[in-house]
């Protein structure tokens, strides 16, 4: 007769039986999406018709810039969350060079954009919606500028979709067209807006119907017009690059700038032809930090994109992987890093072409990481959480002393409310709709970007169709709320929008995106860290559930803070919610976390792509 087993034997067991069905259930799981494999080229953005536009381009024998800017003048025609007026951001891998590059495509403050002016109207920040709320137009330049510098077809060519859709027209998708309704009221106050995007006046429901042609002559007539530039330029023996440029000048000083500016004026704001003439994109040396074997490389400070370096310089020391997936201590840790990381940025970044220099060499410091992380309370969230100062770090004296020492205390009273139903709707959409562009080919191009501005409701500028900006809103008025980031006429604003490349033994490894305000990289970090440190293939980390934290200023409207709000899956298991709660945050649940996240993964052993495409929104992938 065999002995009895001990109750200790007999629960060991148990647990072991258990977690090797729970181990087997996770690798069995299977993603709401597939992962896009390519060789040739892999092409991925926010509506599947733009998407479209750039398997159409790589089939014209386009490498991954051409395939990135016909998706990007996709979506711009489609107002996916963006528009023609908007701002472009990207990152690039030069495979002739094996370098990569930053493209500063964001407008800036026009003349009459002054501190004394805003404040004159009674207003704390400038406003979220309207002609005072635009900065220059960046993304036309950003396309041009991107496409004659790495490219390889024509304008002609790479427009061509766009141009098809704003002509003859498209069916437009339910999410734009009930946004537009929407916004119907606030639409109506600007004259050729409310033309455009009003396909219905009078009736019950002004806005198109899903499904409806959609068309566009003003923006179609605009695009041509720079097609012609570049056709005039080639037969006046102009290069390639010479005929896309004079497109470019076309629109920032030609007939097309002399309408924009027209419109801008009727509506009532600032923008005047020399604010565009002035104008001009910028190619920079992006900033990296090296996490455990791979180079992790970001735009600079005139984005929140280092607040990912940032973070993992911070997480970089602690073993997150024994934490646990989503545990409590791992949400935690990330929240705390974050935490440091934003209130750094909410103090030092901005515009780097404005004195003095922010510091940048102290901010990536990995000693200035190891004295942020020693502030982290294990046990409890701290809601009080203020900038470091690196300046030490980089041997220098902090300008702003005076101001740091006060952040906290003369700070106004941000904490608000957050349960309105309205609010959690607009969040939902934000989130949901909002486009990134990835795109990769053979020769080794690799493009990472995130358009947007000119959302919905946007001004469109006369008759060339294009929507404003809204990007004056992410500036502060007052220095003590960031000295760096001050308006001033000329100046970019410090926006959310943040592509990301990453480098293994020199060669790409890892291209995501992501949009959605300043949650972004809190979920592009948390991407990364699945792939890394999770063993997390590029879909499943794309639609793994991410928390987001909103105790950061917020870059928009009233720049609220929310210490302690932190917003997870409505998955995350009881016992972590409580312990959460015991920690002192304030928990919000979503059934989708993991934002609108587009990626690629470069895979060495076999010589291919893995596309990942988030199910948060409408994201699309098409690979060869």
């Amino acid at each position: 007769m065999s002995a009895a087993r001990s109750p200790g034997r007999a629960a060991s067991g148990l647990l072991l039986v258990l977690a090797l069905v729970l181990s087997s259930g996770v690798q069995a799981q299977q993603t709401a999406k597939p992962v896009l494999h390519g060789k040739h080229w892999v092409a991925i953005t926010g509506k599947p018709l733009a998407a479209t536009a750039g398997a159409m381009t790589f089939q014209k024998g386009g490498n991954a810039v051409d395939a990135a800017c016909a998706m990007l003048a996709a979506t711009a025609t489609m107002w996916d969350v963006l528009s023609w007026g908007g701002e472009t951001q990207a990152l690039l891998y030069n495979p002739r060079t094996g370098k990569v590059v930053g493209i500063n495509a964001l407008g800036v403050a026009p003349t009459g954009a002054t501190v004394d002016f805003f404040k004159s109207k009674g207003m704390q920040y400038p406003p979220e919606f309207g002609p005072l709320a635009a900065v220059t137009p960046g993304t036309p330049g950003g396309l041009l500028v991107m496409l004659a510098e790495y490219g390889k077809l024509s304008l002609a060519d790479v427009l061509a979709p766009a141009i098809q859709m704003a002509e003859e027209g498209y069916p437009i998708e339910a999410q734009t067209a009930n946004s537009i309704e929407k916004n119907k009221k606030r639409i109506k106050e600007w004259r050729y807006s409310r033309e455009v995007l009003l396909t219905h006046p009078g009736q019950e429901r002004e806005a198109p119907k899903a499904g409806e042609v959609f068309r566009q002559t003003d923006l179609a007539a605009t695009l041509k017009k720079l097609v012609e530039a570049e056709r005039l330029a080639l037969k006046r023996g102009k290069s390639r690059k010479e005929a896309i440029l004079a497109a470019y000048d076309r629109f920032y000083k030609g007939d097309i700038a002399q309408e924009f500016v027209r419109g801008v004026k009727e509506e009532g704001g600032l923008i005047t032809l020399e604010d565009l003439a002035r104008w001009k994109v910028r190619i920079e040396e992006p900033l990296h930090t090296h996490y455990k074997g791979i180079d992790v490389y970001k735009l600079t400070t005139w984005t929140q994109s280092p607040v990912l370096l940032q973070a993992l310089n911070i997480l970089e020391p602690m073993d997150l992987k024994g934490m646990g997936y989503n545990s409590s201590r791992y949400i935690h840790a990330l929240y705390q890093a974050m935490n440091l990381s934003f209130a750094d940025r909410d103090f030092y970044y901005g515009d780097p072409y404005f004195p003095p220099a922010e510091p940048v060499r102290g901010l990536l410091s990995k000693d200035y990481a190891k004295e942020r992380a020693r502030r982290i309370n294990w046990e409890k969230n701290d809601p009080t959480v203020a900038p470091g100062d690196p300046y030490p770090f980089q041997g220098e004296t902090n300008p702003f002393q005076p101001l740091l020492e006060q952040w906290n205390r003369q700070a106004p009273e941000k904490k608000v409310a957050d349960g309105a139903q309205a609010q959690r709707d607009y969040e939902r959409t934000f989130y949901a709709g909002t486009t990134s562009v990835q795109a990769a080919d053979a020769e080794g191009w690799v493009v990472s970007i995130t358009p947007s501005g000119g959302w919905l409701p946007a001004v469109i500028a006369g008759r060339t169709g294009v929507g404003l900006s809204q990007r004056m809103q992410s500036f502060v008025l007052d220095a003590s709320e960031g000295p760096y980031n001050v308006l001033e006429p000329g100046k970019h604003p410090r926006v959310t929008l943040t592509p990301s490349l990453a480098l293994k033994d020199g060669k790409p490894f890892l291209s995501f995106a992501v949009q959605g305000g300043d949650s972004q990289d809190q979920n592009l970090l948390q991407f990364f860290l699945n792939v890394v440190e999770f063993g997390m293939n590029v879909q499943e980390a794309s639609e793994a559930a991410n928390i987001n934290s909103f105790q950061m200023r917020a870059s928009f409207g009233k720049h609220e803070s929310k210490p302690g709000k932190v917003l997870l899956s409505q998955d995350v298991p009881p016992w972590v919610r409580s312990e959460l709660k015991r920690m002192g945050y304030e928990l919000s649940l979503e059934e989708r976390t993991s934002g609108p996240i587009n990626a690629l993964f470069f895979d060495r052993e076999h010589g291919s792509f893995w596309g990942g495409s988030s199910h948060h929104g409408e994201d699309y992938g098409i690979a060869w």
